[in-house]
């Protein structure tokens, strides 16, 4: 096999040259293109009977993706979602291929034309305003971990930043000492933006950094865990869960 269709160099070039240097991808988006690369040369090197490092690109046709998509699917169970979003990741992968390596653009373009599944997309239903209340009451303020939870809510309820957004949200990226406080939100893809604070959520975060003995400037996270970690994705639902949970009849 000729030089130009090894698959290693290519993938090295991807991650190395195209999405750290030339897209500036975020860390976490190239923390899920590799998983999603690292899942088809896995299921490639199973299917084909191959170890992963003597996969050819050619090895990756439009078929065996499409296997790999359902298989997603229809065994590991996956959203379509989720399918779309490997999908998104192999694109940019072969779109790549396609600009490195010319020889090989006729097995990019095939995969290329794998077209992104339409998925249903469910109706979202909005909290009144009492029962946001409801919840934002819910957690004990007489313990740590309850006035944790409802600063968080508030700071949720208040700000409107996604989850990833508040858990992401340090001390230095506070302003609360400003007569209008505020603070920076991260957003996906660099997408960065300042939200004003209202009171009631001043005072709350001026508390919960008191508690906790940070200071205003320091580029700590200000929600963390049992652990005194950054509180995870999963430790956020779970504090929503367990606040509706107690709010439940109240509103």
């Amino acid at each position: 096999m000729s030089e130009h269709l090894l698959l290693a160099p290519l993938l090295e070039s991807y991650f190395r040259r195209r999405l750290t240097k030339q897209r500036n991808a975020t860390p976490a988006t190239v923390a899920s293109y590799r998983d999603a690369l690292r899942m088809l040369i896995l299921f490639a090197a199973a299917r084909l009977r191959k170890k992963p490092a003597a996969l050819a690109l050619e090895d990756l046709d439009r078929d065996l993706v499409l296997a790999f998509l359902d298989e997603l699917e229809e065994k590991r169970n996956n959203a379509v979602a989720t399918r779309n979003a490997r999908l998104a990741a192999i694109r940019s992968f072969f779109h790549h291929v396609a600009a490195a390596d010319p020889a090989s653009f006729g097995v990019a373009q095939r995969v290329l034309t794998i077209p992104i599944k339409r998925a249903h997309i469910e109706v979202t239903h909005h909290l009144t305003k009492a029962e946001v209340d409801a919840l934002i009451a819910a957690p004990n303020p007489r313990t740590s971990r309850g006035r944790r939870d409802r600063t968080f809510l508030l700071f949720l309820a208040r700000t409107g930043a996604r989850v990833s957004e508040a858990t992401g949200v340090n001390a230095n990226d506070l302003q609360l000492e400003r007569s209008h406080p505020q603070v920076l939100l991260r957003g996906k893809g660099r997408r960065d933006r300042v939200i004003p604070i209202p009171q009631d959520l001043a005072r709350a975060l001026t508390a919960l950094l008191a508690e906790h003995g940070i200071a205003n400037h320091e580029p700590r996270p200000i929600f963390i865990g049992a652990r005194q970690e950054r509180l995870t994705r999963f430790g956020a639902t779970h504090i929503v869960r367990r606040a509706a949970a107690q709010s439940d009849g109240r509103c």
